[in-house]
């Protein structure tokens, strides 16, 4: 039996010559992309193009550069979280309402195949997210956090991912039995 080769772990200075990140477009072959999560897979080949379409939802397909197969994709929506005083405070944010706008990543999934050939394409997703997220303020609205409902549901390792990824849980909106936990990361931190 042949030798299984270790994921390639992407980092900073290689992860540019892996993958690039392109819109979902109409006729994009989406019928080789598997994860994990059927409904995540079923979004991307059924649901992601028509939300694109009615400006619910904009979806960003990361392509391995060798050969062009979606590796991962994620979707980005505007968003705004509310925080308790608490929150306000520990992000240095002194203003009297409590709502604060946000970029949220609606959906993140990644490929099997791709899941165990690299090491860190969720987290090279979200630092990305983070840079569309920092290019919109720049250009265009505000948002000073990246949000995104981690689906416990599904995955229960997922809360320690977005952890590890600098996110973290939203008092106002996390409570007991709830199939996804509210989190953001501040963009500017």
């Amino acid at each position: 039996m042949g030798k299984v080769s270790e994921p390639i772990a992407l980092t900073r200075e290689n992860r540019n010559q892996y993958f690039r990140l392109e819109r979902l477009t109409e006729g994009a072959p989406l019928g080789a992309f598997e994860c994990r999560t059927a409904e995540y897979t079923d979004y991307l080949r059924e649901d992601a193009l028509r939300a694109q379409t009615d400006h619910v939802a904009l979806t960003w397909l990361l392509r391995e550069e060798a050969n062009g197969v979606i590796a991962a994709y994620m979707s980005l929506i505007a968003d705004a979280v509310k925080l308790s005083t608490a929150e306000k405070e520990l992000h240095r944010l002194n203003y009297p309402f409590k709502t604060i706008p946000a970029m949220k990543i609606g959906k993140l999934a990644v490929c099997e195949v791709f899941r165990q050939k690299y090491r860190g394409v969720g987290t090279y997703l979200i630092y990305l997210a983070s840079h569309i997220a920092r290019n919109f303020n720049n250009d265009y609205c505000a948002a000073r956090f990246l949000t995104v409902d981690a689906d416990v549901e599904h995955d229960e390792g997922v809360l320690a991912f977005y952890q590890k990824n600098g996110f973290a849980s939203n008092a106002e909106l996390t409570g007991k039995h709830r199939k996804t936990i509210s989190m953001r990361l501040d963009l500017y931190i």
